[in-house]
């Protein structure tokens, strides 16, 4: 079993948990009440270099990260720096994030909120439309062709932008071919955890023109972010480097203006 594989299976456990305290048709009619979805396309297509800010605690990886007692505060100082986007993690086992971070964010900052997580399930996007997410993530690696379709088109439908991840050339044609308009190349191997910052750069010609291209992880500074923008990138999704930085607000800055410098 790859990491991936395990850390898929223990968000399907903890979805059951969830699933057994408020039922679907719960979740949905929540998820239908909720404001609508911020949409994020217009900042991600400006000229210069969009910076998703991530709040982050832990990783599979590097293990704890930084410990978050306020992630609206946080949030914020992200939104302050000029993010287009702030990004939550919601899986707990690894990276020991929640739902109850995304409420805290979502009711701190305007920009759009991604719930960054495992999404196998369609009772998952109804329940980030419900706590109030803008965008969702959709790792190829982790669906088959119907699911991936099935689940672009249902968050479509509840009006939230996915951020389609890929990690290898077959996985961009996979997620351009169900019509991703935001295609994020990850430069971490989730089966291996390894990273390789020119992984994005080797894919970022496959995707073209066809969608607005992000590159995440492995982008622990100024240089990398800059490195990233001369491949292509359109937006860069930034986690571990912001929350371990002294200065979250200043950091992100300093990210978005790497882009005029690449």
């Amino acid at each position: 079993m790859s990491i991936l594989d395990d850390i898929n299976a223990g968000v399907l456990a903890d979805l059951e948990i969830r699933r057994s305290r408020v039922p679907l048709a719960e979740v949905e009619r929540r998820a239908l009440e909720a404001p609508p979805a911020l949409s994020p396309m217009a900042a991600f297509r400006s000229a210069g270099l969009s910076v998703i800010a991530e709040v982050k605690r832990s990783s599979p990886s590097k293990g704890a990260l930084a410990d978050i007692p306020d992630p609206s505060a946080l949030a914020r100082s992200y939104e302050a720096g000029g993010a287009a986007a702030i990004s939550v993690l919601t899986e707990q086992r690894r990276f020991d994030g929640s739902l109850a971070d995304l409420d805290a964010v979502r009711s701190s900052v305007r920009v759009p909120v991604l719930r960054k997580d495992f999404m196998l399930d369609e009772y998952q996007f109804f329940e980030a439309r419900a706590h109030g997410a803008d965008l969702v993530l959709l790792i190829v690696a982790s669906l088959d062709d119907g699911r991936l379709a099935r689940f672009h088109r249902l968050a479509g439908e509840l009006g939230m932008t996915a951020l389609v991840e890929t990690h290898t050339p077959e996985e961009v044609d996979r997620a351009l071919a169900v019509g991703a308009e935001l295609v994020g190349v990850n430069n971490r191997n989730l089966k291996t955890l390894e990273v390789d910052i020119a992984t994005f750069a080797s894919l970022a010609g496959r995707i073209g023109d066809k969608a607005v291209k992000v590159a995440e992880s492995g982008i622990l500074g100024v240089a990398d972010a800059a490195r990233v923008a001369d491949g292509g990138a359109d937006a860069i999704l930034v986690g571990e480097a912001l929350v371990r930085h002294g200065n979250p607000r200043a950091a992100v800055g300093d990210f978005a203006s790497a882009g005029a410098r690449g």
